[in-house]
């Protein structure tokens, strides 16, 4: 191949390549297929080489074989030049070898059939632990493209033999891998651990049975290094992102480790907060208890409320934190009774909502108390009767010892505040509309369906949403009871409500207020 390239006119290469690299996106079956016609991929491939020493060469080159390779046609052409993939992942440049393993996963995302071609051609060559390699000893970029390669590999069942052999050596043990790199290669690894989890869930019921998981754990152990402790505590919350994968998660002991470190007052508040809203994120899932029992919800609302409790806990970033995390906790229902079921945090959660001096804190609270409340549960916002009734203690409560002195007092302040707070304020709105007492609380305060009615309230989209949603809440609950709708004080409130909802959640015909330009003209004499 270099015998037969070794005359190509490098500039005229040079300059065609960056042509055609030049344009973003990728390019076009028949604008690739008229480059190699005059260029064909043994030269382009035989120039990267042999002419590494041109300027601009290996740049112009690299940029343009990836948009080759990930066209359909491009990747058609790749199992022919797989002696080359090779070479490149070994290569000693860092860009060539990205390249390699971008191309991988292109080989694998257009060729991947029923018939396993790129799989075969990656075990045939031995790939696998060459991507491992780049995973650990390469740059930032190979790294990724690496891990996204493996990845591409384990969507598939014969992908996932390859990672999960029967007997795997020490080139492709994961765990052996991880126990010979340095911190970075050992956080590279655990990074494709959770990338090999979210693939599917039968990649995540490898992994858990693999005890990869317990790579995560034993990083976990080492607080005294912030930035390695805070990297796997990132990992975990991705992995709590995977729906498919809770459950595996909640078999390790990942909960019991996250409440130690919230419990840590030694620990920077960085990884408190962190493992607070991690082990938030765990237990919002609304069948939260056929993974674990009450005990360990209340295990780590328990250990978020201690913390909050001690003086040293009153950073305002960690405190707002704890307050996303019993949102979380609340987004299920059973998640929100075991939130009330314990006084303490509960409180700590209303009193925050309505508190006009903790601007950050009052707006996490809000956020939490409306997903606590059910705004996120369309079909299944109503909890047991004593969290209902603690729910409701706490509401008077908390109104009674403020200037407002009723619920609808506490409402109305929120929705007169900045646009931010009145979003919060409706997602509580519509939440808290399910339950009678708070529905009669807010339809007797002609100020606030004023303020929920008025469609030019909102300028926002998520704010003309979030005011429409509320309407049609508070309509719902007030047509599905006879007994409000006999009350002639209410009829006008309903007729209200439903005019609003016709109108649409966006800009009513009408708008009051013009769009004004953001440059004015110049004054003139």
């Amino acid at each position: 191949m270099e015998e037969e390239y070794s005359l190509v006119d490098t500039s005229k290469l040079l300059q065609a390549a960056s042509d055609f690299s030049f344009n973003p996106g990728t390019r076009s079956e028949a604008a690739v297929k008229q480059f190699l016609d005059q260029f064909p991929l043994p030269l382009i491939i035989s120039a990267l080489q042999t002419k590494g020493d041109v300027p601009g060469l290996e740049d112009a080159l690299i940029d343009c074989l990836e948009k080759i390779f990930r066209t359909k046609y491009g990747a058609s052409l790749i199992p022919h030049f797989m002696p080359f993939i090779v070479v490149g992942l070994q290569a000693n440049s860092q860009r060539v070898r990205a390249l390699s393993c971008k191309t991988i996963s292109s080989l694998l995302e257009h060729l991947e059939d029923n018939t396993g071609l790129a799989t075969s051609l990656i075990k045939e060559n031995d790939v696998y632990p060459l991507l491992l390699s780049c995973l650990i000893d390469g740059d930032e970029q190979v790294a990724v493209a690496a891990t996204d390669a493996i990845k591409n590999i384990a969507v598939s069942q014969q992908g996932i033999e390859i990672i999960f052999p029967s007997t795997p050596n020490d080139t492709t043990d994961i765990t052996k891998l991880a126990s010979k790199c340095s911190s970075l290669g050992r956080v590279r690894v655990l990074a494709l651990v959770v990338k090999l989890f979210s693939a599917s869930r039968a990649a995540a019921k490898l992994v858990y049975n693999s005890n990869l998981l317990g790579l995560l754990e034993a990083e976990i152990h080492n607080v005294n290094d912030t930035l390695i402790t805070l990297s796997v505590l990132e990992l975990y919350y991705e992995l709590a992102e995977v729906q498919h994968g809770v459950e595996y998660v909640l078999q390790t002991n990942i909960l019991q480790l996250l409440i130690s470190i919230i419990r840590n007052s030694s620990a920077e508040s960085m990884l408190r907060s962190r493992a607070m809203m991690i082990s938030g994120r765990l237990l919002s899932k609304e069948n939260i208890l056929t993974f674990i029992d009450e005990s360990g919800i209340k295990a780590v609302i328990s250990a978020i409320d201690e913390r909050l409790s001690l003086q040293d806990s009153q950073d305002a970033d960690e405190y707002e934190c704890a307050l996303e995390a019993f949102g979380q906790i609340g987004s299920s229902s059973q998640g929100a009774a075991l939130l009330l079921s314990n006084t303490s945090a509960a409180k700590r959660v209303v009193n925050a909502a309505f508190d006009l001096h903790g601007r950050g804190r009052q707006l996490a609270a809000l956020h939490s108390l409306g997903n606590i409340v059910g705004e996120t549960r369309p079909e299944n916002k109503l909890l047991n009767s004593d969290a209902e009734e603690a729910l409701r203690r706490l509401i008077y409560e908390t109104a009674s010892n403020s200037p407002k002195l009723i619920p609808s007092g506490l409402i109305l302040s929120i929705l007169k505040l900045e646009s931010e707070f009145r979003i919060a304020g409706y997602r509580l709105i519509t939440g808290l509309s399910a339950r009678p007492w708070f529905l009669m609380e807010i339809c007797s305060r002609q100020e606030i369906i004023n303020i929920i009615t008025d469609s030019y309230t909102e300028t926002t989209k998520i704010g003309m949403e979030a005011r429409f949603s509320c309407c049609e809440a508070i309509y719902k609950s007030l047509a599905s009871s006879s007994k409000f709708l006999s009350d002639p004080a209410l009829s006008g409130v309903a007729e209200k409500l439903l005019e609003a909802i016709k109108k649409g959640p966006y800009l009513a015909k009408g708008r009051k207020h013009e769009a004004r330009p953001e440059v004015a003209t110049a004054d003139r004499f």
